[in-house]
């Protein structure tokens, strides 16, 4: 089977995107695994708007960390998200940045637009109002 190996010792086929919650001490963060494209992007965009759309949400935390690829759909929900949680006044950030995720952000200008946590993130972002 073809697939990324997590840090957890898990397995997510190639082709498919793992997306799991977890309440943090200001907001939830969601952890990413796999593949961010086209097939996946819409399921993420359901999962964050509903998160957004809750009333107690502080921040929501985007783990990015054991993300393999992320295409031009991943971004754009990403952005998407972003408008929507100023909109809400709520903290959309990233975390876990890493080799190729974090060259992508940094030279296509988004990793701007985010606050951004976490090892190697070379920027402190923009804060999100």
């Amino acid at each position: 089977m073809i697939g990324t190996l997590l840090a957890r010792g898990s397995v997510i086929p190639a082709d498919r995107l793992e997306i799991t919650a977890t309440g943090a001490e200001d907001g939830i963060v969601l952890h990413l695994g796999g593949r961010l494209n086209i097939d996946s992007s819409p399921l993420l965009r359901d999962r964050l708007l509903a998160m957004l759309l809750e009333e107690s949400v502080g921040a929501v935390i985007i783990d990015l960390a054991n993300v393999s690829y992320i295409d031009s759909s991943g971004v754009a929900t990403l952005i998407e998200a972003l408008k929507f949680a100023r909109k809400r006044q709520v903290a959309l950030r990233l975390t876990g940045l890493q080799g190729r995720l974090l060259h992508l952000f940094e030279t296509t200008g988004v990793l701007g637009l985010f606050e951004v946590n976490g090892a190697g993130s070379s920027s402190p972002g923009s804060k999100v109002y």
